[in-house]
């Protein structure tokens, strides 16, 4: 047997070299030449808002030239899967939507969840019971009830839920829909109020996990499937709103010993459960800690943050997000809550805002992110309401005294990802050559490619689109962001 060991040794390697040979060759050969482009386009200083730019061709390029700037796609090497773009359907978005006319209610809804009229969200968040974007602090049940025996959602049928019930019917009947507590009820904390953070006293562990079961079998039971929770927004966070802390060990044996459990034996071990819903600042740590423990890694299906890591000066940590995918590939990773904060009633179209958001966006999702969530979908004339007067921007807002929508920057470059990329689409390989420009790319379930490109710079920009040995000529005007389709 042994005289033949270098013979099949020497096969073995003649295939796997002609196999990547094949491989290189398919690569090289994938040629677009004459299929189509469409370019849709937002860029300041211009009327272009998710305006139809270009229909153009692609043609044989094998190679970039060094002077031009391009943009690099190889749809054969492909990441994670996509689950969905969408904005937290709070209090206080549903008491501003109340307030405006029928036709006007009509519009919003479909500027958010309409696909071919609108943007086609396909993901929200809401809150359980209230946070600081509501009209004032309520739970669902009456002060010392241990036993939740007066656990109602009855607040919620008001304005939350019939909102809820018009973007899930807008949306086309689906729409993944998760939900994040602040705090827990005054009562079952160590500083008794929801306000001012404070902790979970060990002897609610129990009664606060069954809340969450409760809660989503309520909403269940009133036609709004659950798709996951959060175990606690903003854990690290003393917020003079509702907020409650968790270090990261508390959070681990909370969710392993007690959320989890709960879930799993009130026969809710389907939904998502989802820990962290932080900054990018700590998130290593948090997971490190969290999924690194088998016992509670199993009961989460990942981790959510947030942008506001900024809040202090300095670049977002992008790199923190691309940390975690790597050290644990197996979770998936959502980005929770995101807004542009300082609201001014004339900042409405401040463009930075909108390019903080295509900025996140892309980078977020080149580091492993799967979901991309923003805040409050509609805030009125003065950023509210908020009963602490932490006033927000909104990718829309309403004028609740002239009942007019205002549609802001930051809602037109969402619309360029979530308009275009659908729900379990698959990320590939895409970068470009000059630091100028960012870009992201997705393969729809159709085989229809989504490149995003963005132009951060004071210049109009012209730049190759390459895929395989095809490429395509595209002119992005100055602080624009274009959804390339082919």
């Amino acid at each position: 047997m042994k005289h033949y060991l270098p013979i099949l040794t020497l096969f073995l390697l003649i295939i796997g070299c002609s196999s990547t040979t094949q491989v290189q060759n398919t690569i090289s050969n994938l040629s677009y030449d004459g299929k189509p482009v469409v370019v849709y386009t937002t860029a300041d200083n211009s009327e272009l808002r998710l305006s139809l730019t270009d229909k153009l061709n692609f043609k044989k390029t094998p190679q970039p030239i060094e002077s031009e700037v391009s943009v690099f796609v190889n749809p054969q090497k492909q990441y994670q899967t996509f689950i969905g773009i969408g904005g937290a359907i709070t209090d206080a978005s549903a008491e501003v939507f109340a307030k405006l006319s029928g036709d006007k209610q009509q519009e919003f809804l479909n500027a958010y969840f309409n696909k071919e009229k609108g943007i086609g969200y396909s993901l929200a968040r809401t809150t359980i019971h209230s946070c600081d974007f509501s009209s004032g602090s309520y739970t669902y049940v009456t002060e010392g009830d241990k036993e939740l025996k007066s656990f109602s959602i009855q607040h919620d049928k008001q304005f939350k839920i019939p909102l809820i019930k018009k973007a899930i019917e807008t949306a086309g009947g689906k729409l993944l829909l998760y939900a994040s507590p602040w705090s827990p009820p005054a009562y079952m904390k160590d500083n008794n109020t929801m306000l001012k953070g404070g902790k979970l006293l060990p002897e609610y562990y129990q009664s606060w996990a069954n809340y969450f079961t409760k809660f989503v079998k309520a909403y269940e039971n009133d036609g709004m499937p659950i798709w996951g929770i959060t175990l606690q927004n903003e854990p690290m966070a003393t917020q003079r709103w509702e907020s409650c802390i968790y270090t990261a060990e508390e959070e681990r044996d909370f969710l392993k010993n007690f959320l989890g459990p709960t879930m799993e034996r009130e026969g809710l071990g389907n939904k998502k459960i989802v820990v962290w819903d932080h900054n990018r600042d700590l998130i290593s740590h948090r997971a490190n800690t969290i999924f690194s423990d088998p016992e509670a890694a199993k009961y989460a299906w990942g981790i959510g943050f947030h942008w506001y890591e900024t809040w202090a000066g300095g670049d977002p940590m992008f790199e923190n997000v691309e940390n975690v995918h790597e050290s644990f590939p197996d979770k998936q990773i959502l980005f929770t809550e995101g807004c542009a904060e300082s609201f001014s009633s004339d900042g409405y179209q401040r463009w930075k805002n909108g390019e903080r958001y295509g900025k996140s966006m892309i980078n977020d999702f080149n580091n492993g992110t799967v979901g991309w969530t923003d805040w409050n979908i509609l805030l009125d004339e003065t950023g509210g309401p908020n009963h602490v007067q932490n006033f927000c921007f909104a990718p829309i807002h309403a004028n609740t005294k002239t009942n007019e929508i205002i549609y802001t920057p930051s809602y037109y470059y969402i619309g360029h990802f979530s308009k275009f990329i659908r729900p379990e689409a698959k990320r590939i390989s895409t970068s470009c050559s000059r630091s100028h420009l960012l870009s992201t790319s997705f393969v729809n379930d159709s085989n229809q490619i989504v490149t995003v490109v963005m132009n951060q710079s004071d210049t109009e920009i012209k730049y190759q689109l390459y895929v395989g040995n095809s490429a395509v000529e595209v002119v992005i005007p100055p602080h624009a962001i274009q959804s390339v389709i082919y």
